[in-house]
Order: C-alpha cells, then sequence, then structure tokens
C-alpha cells in the first residue's frame, strides 16, 4: 500500500458511526424537496432544508428551469469568461444588483465559490481580513488563499472586532468578513455595530446573505436592508441554493469592484458557468420573492411559532432569531444517536459536529420552510422532546 493509501485508510470514523447504526450523512431522498420527503420508501417531515421560502416545487420555478433548458440546452460547456455567458446570466446579474441595492453583480456557480473566489482575490500581502470566528467554511477557504494577514474575531463580540482592528496599519486595506445569519446558529450580525467600527477604522465590509437572502429585509433583501446599512456594506454576497430554489451564486457591488472581480476572481474565470436551468430558475424565484411578499410572512409566523414552542419546551437554542434553530446537545455520540432516534419517528433533521461548530457546541440543526404547518412543528416538538429525554439531554 502507497503511503498515501496507507494514511487514509487508518479514517474509520464514518465506518464505526456506521457500525453503531447512527452514521447520519448521504440519505438518499427519493422524493421532491417538500415539508415531506420519501426516504428509503418512508415518509419523513423535512426539518432539514435550506428552502426557507418553499419555492423548489414552486410550478413557475419549475417551468422556467424546463424553458430554460428547451430554448438553452443543459448546459454552457464553458466559462463566463469565454463561451458560457447568456442573456440569462446578464438579466439575472442586473435584477441580482438592484435587488440587494448595488450597482452590479457577478453570477458564479456555486456560492462556495463566490467566497473562495472573492474572499481570496481583493486583498494584497500587506492588507487585512478580519472575519467571524462562526464564520462559514467557504469564507474561511477563501482566506486561506489569500496572502493577507488573517485576523479572527470572537463571535459577534464588537470588543473583540475593534481590538482586531487596532492591530491593522492604517493606511492598509482591511476587509471585514461576516455571515448575515449564522448557518449553524440561527443569530445574527451586529451590522450596525459593525459598520460604526469599520468607519471609525477606515475598513471594508462584505456580508455573507445565504441565509439572510428572502430571509430578512423587505421583500427578503437580507440582513443588509433589515438593518438599514446597504450604503454602508461593500460587497453583498448570496445564494440560489437556499431561498432562490436553484444553485448558484452571487456577489454585488460597486462597479469597479465588479470590474475587478470578473477579471481576476480564479473560481469565476476558471469555472463552467451555472447552467441554463439553474439561471432560470434563480431568476424566477427572485421574481416570486418580489411579487408573492406572503411567503416571507408566512416563514416568520411558524418560525416565531416553532422558537416559542421549542423554547417552552426546554430546549437550548442559544440567541436564534431566524428560521434556522440549533438544539443544542454538547456531545457528539449523542448528537448522532438523536439523529437517528428523530429519523425513527419520522423527522429528518442534520448533525452539526466539528469541524462545523466547536466539540463543546454540537446540535441537531432544524431549519423552517414557509410552508410548514404548525401541526408539523408541534409533531416535531413532541418527538423530540422524547428523543432528547431518551438520551437524558432535556430533564
Amino acid at each position: 500500500m502507497k503511503l498515501l493509501q496507507e494514511k487514509l485508510a487508518k479514517y474509520d470514523a464514518p465506518q464505526r458511526a456506521m457500525a453503531a447504526g447512527i452514521y447520519p450523512y448521504f440519505r438518499m431522498i427519493e422524493s421532491d424537496q417538500d415539508t415531506e420527503v420519501t426516504i428509503s420508501g418512508k415518509k419523513v417531515l423535512m426539518f432539514g432544508s435550506n428552502a426557507y421560502l418553499g419555492l423548489t416545487n414552486h410550478p413557475k420555478v419549475k417551468e422556467a428551469a424546463i424553458e430554460a433548458i428547451k430554448k438553452y440546452g443543459t448546459g454552457c460547456a464553458g466559462s463566463r469568461f469565454l463561451n458560457g455567458t447568456l442573456d440569462l446570466h446578464v438579466q439575472l446579474e442586473k435584477r441580482l444588483a438592484d435587488f440587494v441595492g448595488k450597482e452590479d453583480a457577478i453570477v458564479y456557480s456555486t456560492g462556495f465559490q463566490v467566497n473562495l473566489g472573492v474572499v481570496s482575490c481583493l486583498t494584497g500581502r500587506e492588507d487585512y481580513i478580519l472575519w467571524d470566528e462562526l464564520d462559514h467554511a467557504s469564507i474561511i477557504e477563501g482566506h486561506r488563499l489569500s496572502f493577507s494577514t488573517k485576523l479572527k474575531y470572537k463571535h459577534n463580540d464588537m470588543e473583540s472586532l475593534e481590538k482586531q482592528l487596532q492591530k491593522c496599519e492604517p493606511d492598509k486595506v482591511k476587509l471585514i468578513v461576516m455571515d448575515g445569519v449564522f448557518s449553524m446558529e440561527g443569530d445574527i450580525a451586529k451590522l450596525p455595530e459593525i459598520v460604526a467600527l469599520a468607519k471609525k477604522y477606515n475598513a471594508s465590509i462584505m456580508v455573507d446573505e445565504a441565509h439572510g437572502l428572502g430571509v430578512l429585509g423587505d421583500h427578503g433583501r437580507g440582513t443588509c436592508n433589515h438593518f438599514g446599512v446597504t450604503d454602508d456594506v461593500d460587497l453583498i454576497m448570496g445564494t440560489f441554493s437556499k431561498s432562490l430554489a436553484s444553485i448558484g451564486g452571487f456577489i454585488a457591488s460597486d462597479k469597479d469592484t465588479i470590474n475587478y472581480l470578473r477579471h481576476n476572481s480564479r473560481s469565476y474565470i476558471f469555472s463552467a458557468s451555472n447552467t441554463p436551468a439553474a439561471t432560470a430558475a434563480a431568476r424566477e424565484a427572485l421574481h416570486i420573492l418580489k411579487t408573492e411578499p406572503e411567503r416571507k410572512a408566512n416563514l416568520w409566523t411558524i418560525t416565531n411559532y416553532a422558537l416559542d414552542s421549542f423554547r417552552q419546551a426546554g430546549f437550548e437554542i442559544g440567541d436564534t432569531e431566524s428560521p434556522i434553530i440549533p438544539l443544542y446537545v454538547r456531545d457528539t455520540d449523542k448528537t448522532f444517536e438523536v439523529t437517528k432516534l428523530a429519523f425513527d419517528e419520522g423527522i429528518f433533521i442534520n448533525p452539526v459536529i466539528p469541524p462545523a461548530c466547536a466539540p463543546q457546541d454540537t446540535l441537531v440543526r432544524v431549519a423552517l420552510m414557509a410552508t410548514h404547518t404548525k401541526e408539523q412543528v408541534d409533531y416535531a416538538v413532541d418527538k423530540l422532546t422524547q428523543c432528547f429525554k431518551k438520551l437524558g439531554i432535556l430533564k
């Protein structure tokens, strides 16, 4: 056996979880993405999806994707830089920029590629990237590729952020990057305070709106709009795989910044462009965000109901203020066990363990959609309460 294979063969954590019957990953869904899905012939309630507005089954979104395939085919067979730019891409970029309140935007093939390609190329060797310790992995991978000095600050801690800003040379570029809504914990970045610090220390701000778009702000325009700080935030990033019922992502900013990224962001230049179907689906979903505001209203009705229900049942849910509800377990094995018990009761939830969180902060993540019913939430709270008590997590 070669040295590489010998090294990798020692990695057996998945096999041990499988042997214990608690392996929670790659569960094959045999139906459409909805509040109820079929897995291995069994119907389960889906509380693990990021489709916050429930648009993956919207007839207009599906029809837009089908019509795009009929007109453009299944793929673009090239980079946006060369032969892979469709009029669909350009139309969507203009609409996204207008929607989030920026001059221009670029569409990438995935949300991960946006953060990877933007964060890695904006700043130079003498500059600084400041990042929240609970930022998404794509932001972390992006700044790992950068030659800039990286300074981590404690989660949503403005005193910690200011101390890191004070370490920076005043005449060098300083980019603060954070999630708008944090993807595992569900809490919201303190953008007004971050903006104030950015102004004080002449720093720029980039906000990842993956979980804020469609959820917060006017017609779902996101966290920046929610706080009224859009003009003070330099770059707004978003994805299509959550509220926009597709796959892909975008970065929106001023024209000069977007011009630079178009010609320097490697994950944009050297990746095949987003498919016609995915692009058309996202464009239609964006239109629905603007024309069906009742979906966001329904999302918050069910979210507030669920937040109250889990709190009253005694769950530890942290500081969440969003449709992302973390149920803290604080034990990796029990996190897997409760995920399995919940599935046996007909509830699909996602386990969150390191490196997605600190070892002491393991949790199961419940995510709400606008199409969930109070009856479905009641069932989930009841069954999850039983599961947590069975394992001694709840008393």
